[in-house]
C-alpha cells in the first residue's frame, strides 16, 4: 500500500487521468501458505471496482521468486477476469524465480543470491529516506 500510495500521485501527473487502485492480499492464496513454521499476518484487500475487461497493472515492491505475484493473480480473480494484466515492480531480482514471471515495468533491476535480501525503507514509515538495501541473510 505505501508503494501505491506514492506511485498513484505520479500516474495521475503523468497521464491526467485519475487511476482507480486498490489494495490487494494475497496471503491465502500463496503455494507456501500452509508450509511455514509461523502463521502469515493477512493484510488489508481494499478494492473498490471491478476489473472484469479491464487493463490491470499489478504492482509490488520486489519481485523475487514470483510466489506472491502468481497468488496475486488468483486472489485478483474474485473482483473480475481482467482483459490484460500487467506487472510493475520497484525491485526486479532477476535471477531468482520459481515461476516464470517477469515484470512489464520495473524501477530497478539488481542480480542476487539467494543467501541476500532486498529490503525497501519508506520514510513515512519512520525511515530518514526512501532506500532499496541488498543484505546478506543471517546465517542460522
Amino acid at each position: 500500500s505505501i508503494l501505491m500510495d506514492h506511485l498513484a500521485p505520479i500516474l495521475e501527473e503523468i497521464s491526467g487521468v485519475k487511476v482507480p487502485f486498490g489494495y490487494l492480499d494475497a496471503t491465502f492464496h500463496r503455494d507456501d501458505f500452509r508450509r511455514r513454521d509461523f502463521p502469515l499476518k493477512a493484510n488489508e484487500t481494499k478494492i473498490n471496482f471491478l476489473v472484469e475487461g479491464k487493463k490491470v497493472i499489478l504492482v509490488d515492491d520486489v519481485l523475487y521468486k514470483g510466489r506472491s505475484v502468481r497468488a496475486a493473480m488468483d486472489a485478483m480473480i474474485a473482483f473480475g477476469r481482467p482483459q490484460k494484466v500487467e506487472l510493475m515492480v520497484l525491485v526486479d531480482r532477476k535471477l531468482t524465480r520459481d515461476y516464470p514471471i517477469m515484470p512489464d515495468y520495473y524501477g530497478i533491476r539488481v542480480n542476487t543470491l539467494d543467501s541476500q535480501y532486498v529490503v525497501v525503507e519508506w520514510a513515512n514509515q519512520g525511515q530518514t529516506e526512501n532506500a532499496v538495501w541488498i543484505t546478506e541473510k543471517v546465517k542460522s
